[in-house]
């Protein structure tokens, strides 16, 4: 797609400092961008920074650890007033007390002692206290706090796979009974828990609203300290460099100018900046946006185009027609006549005209013609005495004589002519205009006799009709398509894309 206009016109140097300026809040507002991005899609992703785990088959049990990723959510889950869910937040608080308790037995047992009645006891009521827990999360499913209810049914099927129980509540018990545990070491069982159970329960939170019903967002105190304030900044020293190159503007007016920044003043819709922040990139000269403005720009005149043809085409032709249908042929014929006519010229462009082509033609294009004009003629004078009796006896010579002594006659009136209308005559000019009011008014006077007037708007109105229907059947998206190439051959000059032709550009 051909470059528009305002990207070919090189631009007004500014000095080193602006261009400075200029770059540094195009980045900063990269940042931005980038962090609006990543808060527009922190809740919906917060499990994947969570566990920075990446699951590319869902279907699959495949995850791919990513763990170079920091963890986000510390900081940033005070920001959008997430907290722990107090439910999922016992439950992890109590198995982690289960599970030292466990150790601490299986160590005991593990250094060839049997363990104090008291410490068993204990573990076995913290093991209660967990199924209990566990039940509780089951009825009571935390997780629809979070959006997230099928985490409690991944859970739930875990539960019942790993202890081979259709009841999760019953699979729970059995997981941390004691028959289950003398035949499982708690090494393994707390594999399955830490690796199936815990980052489950851990995505469970609860989000605190603000006074307006709203889910808390801290997010706008941020952005309006750190870059609202300075995208506001850089707009109000914009308008003023922008007043200085142009005195007479308004403050309003290069204000409205600046319209493309109003994105990144509003505290909603903050996705709209990507527009402006690709404009002060490409402005500051850090990123090429042309090839993808080229792209949505011939995709978006590709859709377009084929409609807007059609209207413009219908609405030319309709207007044609109307105009072609009105009653006021004959005062508008009449309005030609030159008294009619307003102009601050001295001279009539008509009779400018007359007078510029008439010597041309009469005096240089028709002598140069005499072979041609003299070979029709004695055709003509050869046809014609044909008709006449013993005309066909008349030799073709003698026609050909004739044809020429009249051509020369002819031409030697234009040769004439041609010198007199060369020649600056006020009574000439003023034959000239007469005869050309007298033209009007007869051809006016002519079209309000009888049915010419009627009779020529029928015809020429089928006509446009016709014209408009094989117009419109020709009209196809491959055509759009053929013109879109056609414009960029034509518009694209040779070489514009290869470097060369940029350093040569920049060069100049």
């Amino acid at each position: 797609m051909v470059r528009p206009r305002w990207l070919l016109t090189p631009r007004v140097a500014v000095g080193r400092g602006w261009r400075i300026w200029d770059r540094a809040v195009a980045i900063w507002a990269g940042v931005n961008l980038v962090w609006v991005a990543f808060d527009l899609t922190y809740v919906p992703l917060r499990t994947f920074w969570l566990q920075r785990n990446l699951h590319p088959l869902p279907s699959l049990p495949l995850v791919i650890p990513l763990t170079a990723l920091p963890d986000f959510t510390r900081v940033y889950d005070p920001v959008k007033g997430i907290e722990h869910h107090r439910e999922t937040r016992d439950w992890l608080a109590g198995f982690e007390r289960m599970d030292r308790a466990l150790d601490g037995e299986a160590s005991g047992k593990a250094a060839g002692g049997r363990g104090k009645p008291g410490d068993q006891a204990a573990n076995t009521a913290l093991r209660r206290q967990q199924v209990a827990l566990t039940v509780l999360m089951i009825e009571e499913n935390p997780f629809l706090d979070s959006g997230n209810a099928g985490t409690l049914e991944k859970i739930k099927n875990r539960l019942r796979q790993r202890a081979g129980d259709e009841s999760a509540k019953q699979a729970t018990a059995l997981l941390l009974s004691d028959r289950w545990l003398a035949s499982h070491p708690w090494s393994e069982e707390e594999r399955f828990w830490r690796q199936q159970i815990l980052p489950l329960v851990e995505t469970g939170y609860w989000r605190s609203i603000d006074e307006n019903g709203r889910p808390t967002d801290h997010f706008w105190r941020f952005d309006l300290l750190l870059f609202q304030s300075v995208f506001a900044l850089d707009i109000l020293l914009r308008v003023v460099r922008l007043r200085r190159r142009f005195p007479g503007l308004s403050w309003r007016d290069a204000l409205l100018r600046r319209w493309i920044d109003l994105p990144l003043l509003l505290p909603f819709w903050r996705w709209l900046r990507l527009v402006p922040v690709l404009e002060r990139l490409s402005t500051a000269g850090l990123i090429n946006i042309e090839p993808l403005r080229a792209v949505i720009s011939r995709a978006v005149v590709s859709l377009l185009a084929l409609e807007l043809f059609e209207v413009l085409a219908l609405q030319l032709v309709d207007g044609t027609q109307s105009l072609i249908r009105s009653p006021q042929w004959p005062r508008w014929i009449r309005s030609l006549r030159s008294h009619q006519n307003v102009s601050t010229r001295d001279e009539r462009e008509l009779v400018e005209l007359l007078r510029l082509w008439g010597p041309m033609v009469l005096g240089q294009v028709a002598p140069r013609l005499s072979p041609e004009l003299q070979a029709v003629l004695g055709h003509a004078l050869q046809q014609s005495m044909r008709d006449v009796p013993g005309g066909g006896l008349l030799p073709p010579a003698l026609s050909r004589q004739l044809a020429g002594g009249v051509v020369e006659s002819l031409l030697e009136l234009s040769r004439s002519t041609a010198d007199r209308l060369g020649q600056r005559d006020n009574r000439q000019v003023e034959l000239l205009q007469r005869f050309g009011d007298r033209f009007w008014d007869e051809l006016a006077a002519a079209l309000e006799r009888g049915g010419a007037l009627e009779r020529s708007q029928q015809l020429l109105c089928t006509l446009l009709q016709e014209l408009k229907l094989t117009y419109l059947a020709q009209v196809n998206r491959a055509g759009i398509d053929a013109l879109m190439d056609e414009l960029d051959e034509l518009t694209t000059p040779a070489g514009a894309d290869s470097p060369s032709a940029e350093n040569s550009a920049k060069g100049s």
